[in-house]
């Protein structure tokens, strides 16, 4: 599409992929949406993106981003059927993190049809400079239909000046400096008996979601802050990014660079189920009264929210094609009983390795902004790896970014290779799911 052409939307929901090629020096680009009446935003509700998820209404949501080799793609839902019929248009905003959009080389949107993943549209961007928020397009109603339109304009005061220029109040608070790294904790000392898993408590009900409640006509004004962690800035403290309570989700999303070929029966098992990747997010914990345990898809383990261990996995998404990932809760109003986690993500079928996998792992508290990182891509043959821990410090949580591809021995299981490099000591059985 060339700039300020518009085409009509079929569909009755549309993905939108807002892309760009990575390399150094590339800024970081976050994905938003408003929806509009007359212009402007009914009130701050009206805005999506990483702070804020998910509009009232259910019709527009931000799914996140997902690396693609050396191009990334940040996503957003829009059910047009449930757009709320005052609202007239919504716009696809994008922002730079670190830099400006001439920086950004590639940049483009793309509009699916979500129930068939047809293209409908693409608009490249080929003359952005020196602005660090964009406009890169618009779904917008005409006579009973949607439409989209090709805009690409920016803005050189970035996410906060786009989204007041719309109608939204923003809380110009800086965003709090990333703590240093922990110094590495000394090997905890075992129990007097042997240590063996916790047997978890009864699977409770599936938690709410943390996001934020939008404010309907007022109230605190939107965050923007965000932390994304990096080898050279790994760690971050919950209490120092305002996150001392309340829930924290966090959410694993992948892609498959390169399907393999279905050959083992745990991968012929998958295909049938509709879908061939099967990844496992999992959580070896510590409390600080010396219980050991695991939360897992395997065995049911799925934990629990308001007792020990104060984690609950959400279920197993058995096919990897669900948009939400797999997600982990962690009640933080329980901190000081967690001494240590370590959250990683096993293999279960549909790959061998993560060497063809990239993934993003989103770390989304009640309070503070969300915490980010990517994976960096595998080169050893590895089916699992720690993406985090949370570590006791204090009394509060430190998150620090792992990023650790472990190759387990012959015939040993990736749960206990993960209990073996961070020390827990546990005795293992077989399990299913």
């Amino acid at each position: 599409m060339l700039k300020g052409s518009n085409v009509p939307v079929p569909a009755r929901a549309v993905r939108v992929e807002i892309g760009w090629n990575t390399s150094a020096g590339t800024p970081d680009v976050d994905a938003s949406a408003l929806l509009l009446k007359d212009g402007r935003v009914r009130s701050d509700a009206d805005f999506v993106f990483y702070n804020q998820p998910r509009h009232a209404s259910g019709s527009v949501r931000y799914d996140g981003k997902q690396p693609d080799g050396g191009a990334v793609v940040d996503r957003l839902a829009v059910d047009l059927a449930d757009v709320e019929a005052e609202i007239d248009k919504v716009v696809l905003a994008a922002s730079a993190d670190g830099g400006t959009f001439g920086q950004v080389p590639g940049l483009h949107v793309r509009v699916l049809d979500a129930d068939s993943g047809a293209e409908i549209a693409r608009f490249d961007s080929e003359d952005a400079s020196s602005e660090t928020a964009f406009v890169i397009g618009e779904l917008y109603r005409r006579q009973g239909a949607w439409k989209f339109r090709a805009v690409g304009q920016g803005y050189a005061t970035g996410l906060a000046g786009l989204a007041t220029d719309f109608g939204i109040s923003v809380d110009d608070e800086p965003t709090p400096a990333a703590a240093p790294a922990p110094a590495p904790a000394a090997a905890p000392t075992p129990p007097p008996a042997p240590p063996t898993p916790v047997a978890p408590a009864a699977p409770a009900a599936a938690p709410p979601s943390p996001s934020p409640t939008p404010t309907q006509g007022g109230g605190s004004p939107i965050r923007l802050s965000k932390i994304t962690l990096t080898k050279d800035a790994p760690a971050i403290s919950l209490a120092k990014q305002g996150a001392t309570g309340g829930q924290m989700l966090i959410n694993l999303n992948w892609q498959q660079r390169n399907a393999p070929k279905q050959t083992s029966w745990k991968d012929r098992i998958a295909k049938a189920m509709g879908g061939g990747l099967d990844l496992d997010l999992c959580a070896l914990f510590e409390l600080t009264d010396g219980r050991k345990g695991v939360i897992q898809a395997l065995g049911n383990a799925f934990g629990s929210l308001h007792q020990p261990p104060y984690m609950h996995l959400d279920g197993d998404d058995r096919t990897g094609a669900r948009a939400q990932g797999e997600n982990l809760t962690v009640n933080l109003d329980h901190a000081k009983e967690l001494k240590r986690v370590v959250i990683f993500v096993t293999i279960y079928a549909g790959a061998t390795s993560f060497q063809d996998l990239a993934a993003t792992v989103t770390l989304t508290p009640e309070r503070g902004g969300p915490i980010e990182f990517f994976l960096d891509e595998c080169n050893v043959p590895s089916p699992v790896c720690v993406l985090a821990t949370l570590t006791n410090q204090n009394g509060g949580l430190v998150v620090n970014r792992e990023a650790r591809y472990l190759v387990p021995d012959r015939g040993v299981s990736p749960q206990r290779t993960v209990d073996h490099a961070y020390g827990f000591g546990m005795q293992w059985t077989p399990g299913r799911k």
